[in-house]
């Protein structure tokens, strides 16, 4: 069992019982947290209303067939926050494809050995942003360093004393080097109770930020008319 097998919540949505239990109890030892629904009406509910990181989905259930259901996730969840592997009798090539085509990140046929499936959550798993990665304590960027659970930063050695707001940006532009966040996002990174940010506001952080990095301040690039991001000018 690995670390992340006990923290992954899988819903099973599949009216055969016997075959819903089965997997549940197979992939309940291996240490994922399961959750089944035995028709796809129950299952979208639970879909939209749950937090899950896979779906396990039949196609021909009652009162919704599968991709229904999986339309109706797809208006509602991306593969960035669920992943969704169809389990199904109807495997057809043009069934494979209609179902990858509606939002299915991994499509397998019945009858299936629980070994392969397993095999298969985890490989959407490994692609699925949905999934949190082990985080790092301390990053290191350039002469930047950031250490994240003593909310310390240090440029060339130097503490650099930031607002609660500076360090969230700057932590969120670290861990996603290299790619530009936009304003939006790093709005959310940085709202709380209480607190009403807006573009100009991301903006004006961005100049204190830079101004209180010194040397470092270059490592900021702005990306005109879409954010910010953390990069080396050797990049």
């Amino acid at each position: 069992m690995t670390q992340s097998e006990e923290n992954i919540r899988v819903l099973i949505i599949e009216d055969e019982k016997d075959i819903n239990d089965l997997l549940a109890l197979k992939l309940g030892r291996d240490g994922y947290v399961i959750d089944q629904a035995y028709d796809g009406y129950e299952g979208l509910q639970k879909a939209l209303l749950n937090k899950y990181h896979v779906v396990v989905l039949d196609w021909m259930m009652p009162s919704m067939n599968g991709i229904d259901v999986l339309r109706k996730i797809r208006e509602k969840k991306k593969s960035d926050e669920l992943a969704i592997l169809m389990a199904t009798a109807k495997g057809q090539n043009e069934d494979i494809i209609l179902g990858l085509e509606c939002g299915a990140d991994d499509y397998l046929s019945k009858p299936f050995d629980v070994s392969v499936l397993k095999a298969r959550i985890k490989a959407v798993l490994r692609r699925s942003p949905a999934v949190s990665k082990p985080k790092q304590s301390i990053m290191t960027v350039g002469d930047l360093t950031i250490n994240q659970d003593e909310h310390v930063v240090t440029c060339r050695g130097e503490k650099i004393d930031l607002t609660i707001s500076e360090f969230k940006l700057l932590s969120s532009m670290i861990i996603n080097y290299g790619k530009v966040l936009s304003r939006k996002e790093l709005i959310t990174e940085i709202q709380g109770e209480g607190v009403n940010v807006i573009d100009r506001s991301i903006d004006t952080h961005m100049v204190g930020l830079r101004k209180k990095l010194g040397h470092c301040s270059d490592l900021i690039k702005t990306v005109r008319g879409v954010g910010y991001k953390l990069q080396t000018g050797m990049d």
